[in-house]
């Protein structure tokens, strides 16, 4: 039942890609997809408070952190499709997907293609289109004008302006460290692959239960996104934090991981899904 370090698996397609695992190996699996730029570390301030008992695995996405770095793929068909194959590497039936922004969109896509091994989703700042939002178009301009290399003052900037509450100093380095290890090719066609992401088709095809976390001050992600959301999906429960904006497990951790275990527990007495271990 311990908390690991970054671990690598070889996928069936060929990529390696890095992840972060703790907790029971024959608990209820957590899979954790981050937003764009992110990458496993993502999740370091809300995996200490969620259950020992369960099997929690941050993945950095292709492109992303340690995780391979291939020329292309980067559509949100591709992304989301290295799940399954992780869920496969790693003995997984059926998890429950925990989804950040860009891994929000990644776990629709999954639950929409794979429904048998999605037990529930929790969408943290989920957006229901990333094509006609003002500041992701605003993003795009930014991102299409990099040179050969990324640079570290737009990283910082671009990270501050997804929070609205302070979070520690050496865990903002750390994911501008991580951001940073985003080649800019990946910036580019990453970004390109969540604007054609069709999120709306996803979320109707989705069968299952979900819960929707948004911060009020989202700078990104507007609640109309989220009401959306709700009349697409088949059911879902709305979460609106007041104060925090585009990242609730950086700025409110603890309320976030009560959320999880919260929806989790509600999962379990409607459809026992965590007795014996049976998500995964």
């Amino acid at each position: 039942m311990s908390r690991s370090d970054c671990s690598f698996v070889r996928l069936s397609n060929g990529l390696r890609i890095a992840y972060a695992e703790q907790g029971a190996r024959d608990g209820p699996a957590v899979v954790m997809l981050h937003g764009y730029t992110d990458s496993h570390r993502s999740f370091d301030l809300l995996r200490p408070h969620l259950p020992e008992g369960w099997r929690v695995i941050a993945v950095s996405a292709r492109g992303h952190g340690q995780s391979d770095k291939p020329e292309g793929g980067y559509a949100m068909a591709d992304i989301a499709g290295d799940i399954p194959l992780v869920l496969d590497a790693l003995g997984i039936v059926r998890a429950l997907l925990v989804g950040h922004s860009m891994g929000a969109a990644q776990a629709l896509q999954i639950a929409s293609d794979h429904p048998r091994r999605v037990a529930g989703l929790v969408l943290i700042s989920a957006f229901a289109s990333f094509s006609d939002n003002p500041a992701v178009a605003e993003l795009e301009a930014a991102v299409s004008g990099f040179q050969e290399h990324v640079d570290p003052e737009f990283v910082l900037a671009f990270q501050e302006s997804t929070f609205a509450e302070p979070i520690p100093q050496r865990f903002l380095d750390t994911v501008i460290g991580e951001s940073l290890r985003c080649p800019t090719f990946v910036w580019r066609a990453a970004l390109q692959g969540q604007i054609n992401a069709p999120i709306a088709d996803a979320a109707l095809r989705c069968q299952a239960p979900a819960l929707l976390i948004h911060g009020a001050k989202d700078a990104f992600v507007p609640i109309e996104d989220q009401l959306k959301l709700r009349d697409l999906l088949p059911s879902v429960r709305i979460f609106s934090m007041q104060g925090v904006g585009h990242t609730p497990h950086w700025e409110r951790p603890v309320e976030t991981a009560s959320l999880i275990q919260a929806f989790v527990g509600e999962l379990a007495d409607t459809s026992a899904l965590l007795r014996h271990a049976s998500f995964g």
